[in-house]
C-alpha cells in the first residue's frame, strides 16, 4: 500500500474529528467553497448520495408515494401562518429581499422546510375524501443558516427528501407515520449496515408545529448520536392554519390530518463515521458506487488487460440480477497506488490480476473492511465476489450493532447516571418524569441530551434520575453530533 497517501490521515483514536474532514477531503468527496458553510459535493461524494437516493425512492413508491416539486423561495406571510412553526425555524431563515436591482413588497424565505409550501397546494387540490390520502414526496436541497458547520454533519444548504402527506383520519396519519419510520429504519440496517434505536421525541425536541416526533437514533464509533432520519405526526395544526378541509362522506366537511418525514446527506457523514477507519472509507456494499475494482497487476504485459476486460465481462453476465457495480482501474500508476486509493475510496471489493494469476487461472480478491485475501480460480469469481460482497454487508452491520450495544447501559439512579456520563462515551437509558425543567438541568449538567423515548420501554426504576420524583417515560440520553 502507498504509504503516504494513509499517512495524510489522521488516527481516528488520536483525533477523532480531524480524521473524520481527512476522510471527506482525502477520498473527494466535499471541497470548499468560497462561502462559509457551504460545500461543494464533488462526484465521488455525490455517487453515494445518488446510491441513497435509489434505494430510499424505490423504498417510498412501494409504499405508494409519489415524487413533486416545489418552490425554493416562500413568501413571509405563508410562512407566518402556523406560529409554533415560524418560531422554531426563525433564527435559521436566509431571505430574499431584492428581485435584480429591485426591493421587493414582501420578504421571500429560502425554504429551510416545506411545510407551508405543501400546505399552500393541499388547501387548493383537496376537496373531497375522495382525492386522499395525497402521498407526496419532493427530493431538494434546503437553505439554514447553521452557526457551526461541518461537511455532511451540518451545513447551511444540505440536500435531503422531505415526505408530505395528507389524509382524512387521525389513524390513518398515525399509521403513516409509523410506517415511515420504519422505511427509514429498515434501509439504515439493510442498505446501509447501520443499526438504529426507534423513538418518540420529547416535547423539547420534537419538530416546530408537530403533535409527535419519531425518530431513529444511531451510534458513531466515537460513541456520539447522530439522528438518522425523523418522522412526524402533525395532527390537524396545520390544516386548521391554512383551512385545509375535505368534503366527507357525511357530506360534512373535515380537516385533513398530515405528516412530514425527512432523511438527509448527514447519512454520508453517519456512513464515514460508523464504518469507516484510518486508511479511508468503507462503504457498505449496497450503497458503494463502485462495488468492486479490478486491478490490473503489470498490465502492459501481453494479456494482463484482456484477462481484466474477460473477467469484467463475466462479472455482468453471470450477476446481471444483482445489478453489481464494477470497473477496471486501467490508469498508468503503480499497483500500490492503485490499492491505495481503492481503500481510501472505500470500494468494497478489490480483485487484483497479474500475469503469475493468469498462469495460474487464478485472482487475488480482497475485502476492504477485513483486507482478507481470498485466491479464488477466475471462472469462480462472479459467484465468489457475490458472497463476498453479502457476506461484507452482514459484517459491516453485526459490527456496528455490536458496537452499539456494548455502549449502551441502563442507569436505575442519579449516582450511577452521573458516573456513567464521567467515565463513558455511550448512551444511558434513564428514567424520566417528563418535566422540562429536568431534560434541561440533565443537558447543562451533563452535557447530553434527550435522544428519544424508546419504543420498547422498560421500567427501570421508580424515580426520574434527575429529581426523583415519580417517573413516566424510560428515556435514551447520549451526547449527540
Amino acid at each position: 500500500m502507498d504509504k503516504k497517501l494513509v499517512e495524510e490521515i489522521t488516527s481516528r483514536e488520536e483525533n477523532f474529528t480531524q480524521w473524520y474532514t481527512d476522510v471527506v477531503l482525502k477520498a473527494d468527496l466535499i471541497s470548499y467553497s468560497g462561502i462559509k458553510g457551504f460545500t461543494v459535493m464533488r462526484p465521488d461524494g455525490y455517487a453515494i448520495w445518488e446510491q441513497i437516493q435509489q434505494h430510499l425512492d424505490a423504498r417510498f413508491k412501494q409504499t405508494g408515494v409519489r415524487n413533486v416539486y416545489m418552490p425554493m423561495l416562500i413568501p413571509e406571510s405563508l410562512l407566518q401562518k402556523e406560529k409554533d412553526h415560524v418560531e422554531g425555524f426563525a433564527p435559521e431563515v436566509a431571505w430574499v429581499t431584492h428581485g435584480g436591482q429591485e426591493e421587493l413588497t414582501e420578504r421571500l424565505c429560502v425554504r429551510p422546510t416545506s411545510e407551508t409550501l405543501f400546505c399552500d397546494y393541499y388547501k387548493d387540490s383537496i376537496r373531497s375524501y375522495k382525492e386522499l390520502p395525497q402521498l407526496l414526496n419532493q427530493w431538494c436541497s434546503v437553505v439554514r443558516w447553521e452557526k457551526e458547520t461541518r461537511p455532511f454533519l451540518r451545513g447551511r444548504e444540505f440536500l435531503w427528501q422531505e415526505g408530505h402527506t395528507a389524509h382524512a383520519t387521525a389513524e390513518e396519519a398515525e399509521e403513516r407515520t409509523q410506517q415511515m419510520l420504519q422505511v427509514y429504519a429498515d434501509f439504515c440496517s439493510e442498505d446501509l449496515a447501520l443499526p438504529t434505536i426507534m423513538g418518540q421525541k420529547t416535547e423539547k425536541e420534537k419538530f416546530a408545529g408537530a403533535k409527535a416526533t419519531y425518530t431513529i437514533e444511531a451510534m458513531m464509533h466515537d460513541c456520539r448520536a447522530l439522528q438518522a432520519g425523523t418522522s412526524h405526526n402533525f395532527g390537524d395544526g396545520f390544516a386548521q392554519a391554512f383551512g385545509i378541509q375535505y368534503a366527507g362522506k357525511d357530506n360534512q366537511l373535515h380537516h385533513v390530518h398530515q405528516t412530514s418525514w425527512g432523511m438527509t446527506t448527514r447519512m454520508i457523514g453517519a456512513i464515514i463515521m460508523v464504518h469507516g477507519d484510518n486508511e479511508g472509507l468503507v462503504l457498505p456494499p449496497k450503497i458503494a458506487p463502485v462495488q468492486i475494482v479490478i486491478v490490473p497487476v503489470q498490465q502492459k504485459k501481453e494479456g494482463v488487460m484482456e484477462a481484466a476486460e474477460s473477467l469484467l465481462t463475466a462479472l455482468k453476465e453471470k450477476l446481471p440480477e444483482r445489478a453489481l457495480r464494477f470497473k477496471i482501474d486501467d490508469t498508468d500508476r503503480s499497483p500500490g497506488f492503485k490499492f491505495a486509493e481503492a481503500e481510501m475510496r472505500g470500494i468494497p471489493l478489490r480483485i487484483e490480476l497479474g500475469p503469475r494469476d493468469i498462469a495460474e487461472g487464478q485472482c487475488v480478491m480482497v475485502r476492504r473492511d477485513t483486507r482478507e485475501k481470498v485466491t479464488c480460480p477466475i471462472a469462480e469469481a462472479p459467484e465468489r465476489a457475490d458472497a463476498l460482497l453479502s457476506q461484507m454487508q452482514k459484517e459491516l452491520y453485526d459490527r456496528a450493532l455490536a458496537h452499539l450495544e456494548s455502549h449502551i447501559e441502563d442507569t436505575k439512579d442519579a449516582a450511577s447516571f452521573e458516573e456513567y456520563f464521567k467515565e463513558t462515551k455511550g448512551f444511558a437509558r434513564a428514567m424520566w418524569c417528563g418535566d422540562r425543567a429536568c431534560e434541561d438541568k440533565i443537558k447543562e449538567d451533563y452535557g447530553v441530551t434527550s435522544r428519544c423515548i424508546p419504543f420498547g420501554q422498560k421500567r427501570l426504576s421508580d424515580s426520574c434520575v434527575c429529581c426523583g420524583k415519580e417517573a413516566k417515560h424510560m428515556v435514551l440520553w447520549g451526547r449527540s453530533y
